[in-house]
């Protein structure tokens, strides 16, 4: 387990992380301190604990705003998916048509080709 401190209101902690995890550790300190520091700007000295709940508490309201958009943006893939698969089985009927339909006209021209061919003659 690797260690490093980090800074929240300005005070130290000690905290264990996975090996390689250090700086994402780091970063998280940084932005949680961030919203300890907004809100001690915003109401002063109201308590290390209540700054803490506070500020964990705005956390997860944006978590919770990032889970909405994601379903969101989850259910907007799966309809487009869908409008893509719907296009490409249309698009694989009409090739089909048009195959068969080139295939037709082909067959007529060489069925007038040998009937021009036997009216020369």
């Amino acid at each position: 387990m690797a260690q490093v401190t980090v800074s929240i209101d300005g005070k130290q902690y000690r905290m264990a992380c996975d090996e390689g995890q250090e700086d994402h550790l780091i970063d998280l300190a940084e932005r949680f301190d961030r919203y300890v520091s907004h809100l001690k700007d915003s109401f002063g000295e109201i308590g290390d604990q209540r700054l803490t709940v506070m500020a964990g508490i705005m956390v997860m309201d944006e978590l919770s705003e990032l889970q909405k958009r994601v379903k969101g943006m989850e259910s907007e893939v799966l309809t487009l998916r869908k409008t893509r698969d719907d296009a490409l089985t249309k698009a694989d009927k009409n090739d089909s048509v048009l195959t068969n339909a080139l295939g037709a006209l082909a067959q007529r021209m060489e069925d007038l080709t040998v009937t021009l061919a036997v009216n020369k003659t």
